[in-house]
């Protein structure tokens, strides 16, 4: 005969306060001291209690889950080829959401899509019920399709312009920080031609990336040819078939190329080098994102630093306010960003970058401002 499993009573009695204690604590409401609410979860941990969102009184018909949808990319050539060259950011994100999602009492309900939109938009409203909030990364859903969405379940969105109807934005710096690179590139190494390799069109972030580095550059007195704005899908794969593509035209090549990601960037320099163009003393390349191969590759790569699993862990602290009523559902909050020199641009790579990373505390203190 099974054992019969635990309940809230068996809980409280476990922790030494009242079940109602126990229900405000799995709620996270600030009613609750933290040190009480650690005491509960110890006791749940002990007992393997899991919450029960049909039990009355105890979660409000909580499920405990949050879903976090990331993209498919598209698939041309060998899917494991195709997986490896482009989960490397979004794994950091989806490792910093779930380290959240858990120190808080929820599971992570992982879904990939970003392939249909029409279809996107049904399979993710199918979800209400089964999870408390979605998290959506860059490019799953149009807003207009989120800020529908959001009409039936908490939504953030990690992207985007920040005006979507009724979602917290959660979203980088990327005007500041791209004016920041081409500064550099005019001030530092007195570069008057620059391209850009962009990923996906329908990506937020892609699209902001490239209009303010072009912007800036071309203020800066620099040009952007048109032919020097390479089009990817945000992988390494992709960035090489682009950037072959570019070197089979037979025009000359700018003196760098900024990528909208670090993926692409060791595609393009992989191309560039195999082709006998030298990086950088030939062409320069820039990549954002600072994923940590960038340290290891050769050479080095330039790029902008923001952490991936601390949006993924903000993501989760703004849906959590939005469940626990501590924020209001539409926000924007834009999170700083750093450019690490390193030798991909001609500079040489600081000895010491660790001063320069952005804290989780700070990240947390945006996301509650």
């Amino acid at each position: 005969m099974a054992e019969p499993q635990p309940t809230i009573y068996d809980v409280a009695q476990a922790a030494g306060v009242s079940i109602a204690t126990v229900s405000r604590a799995l709620n996270s409401l600030d009613s609750v001291r933290p040190a009480t609410r650690a005491k509960v979860l110890r006791a749940m941990e002990r007992l393997n209690f899991v919450p029960n969102a049909n039990a009355q009184g105890l979660s409000k018909g909580k499920t405990w889950i949050i879903g976090l949808v990331f993209v498919h990319a598209p698939v041309t050539g060998d899917v494991l080829e195709v997986e490896g060259a482009s989960l490397l950011y979004s794994d950091h994100v989806i490792r910093g959401a779930e380290a959240r999602a858990a120190a808080n009492g929820y599971s992570l309900l992982l879904r990939g899509g970003g392939e249909s939109r029409p279809a996107e938009l049904a399979s993710l409203r199918s979800l209400t019920g089964t999870v408390d909030g979605l998290v959506l990364l860059d490019q799953v859903l149009p807003e207009a399709d989120a800020s529908e969405l959001a009409k039936r379940i908490p939504v953030v969105l990690l992207a985007g312009s920040g005006t979507a109807h009724g979602i917290t934005t959660i979203r980088v710096d990327n005007q500041c920080s791209m004016r920041e690179l081409a500064d550099h590139f005019v001030d530092v190494h007195a570069m008057t031609s620059a391209g850009f390799i962009a990923g996906l069109d329908v990506s937020p972030d892609s699209v902001a990336r490239e209009r303010a580095f072009r912007t800036r550059f071309v203020e800066r007195g620099g040009e952007v040819r048109d032919v020097d704005v390479l089009r990817s899908d945000w992988t390494s794969a992709g960035a090489e078939h682009a950037m072959e593509a570019r070197l089979g035209l037979g025009e000359p090549l700018p003196q760098v190329f900024a990528c909208a990601n670090d993926q692409m960037a060791v595609g393009a320099i992989h191309v560039l080098q195999s082709r006998g163009v030298r990086v950088p003393a030939d062409v320069a390349v820039s990549g954002f994102d600072d994923i940590t191969l960038t340290r290891y590759v050769k050479p080095s790569l330039t790029t902008i630093r923001q952490s991936g699993a601390i949006l993924g862990a903000a993501a989760v602290d703004a849906l959590l306010a939005q469940l626990s009523d501590d924020a209001p559902a539409q926000r924007d909050v834009v999170l700083p960003t750093t450019l690490v020199i390193r030798d991909s641009c001609g500079c040489e790579a600081s000895h010491d970058e660790r001063s320069e990373h952005w804290t989780h505390a700070s990240a947390v203190a945006e996301v509650a401002s």
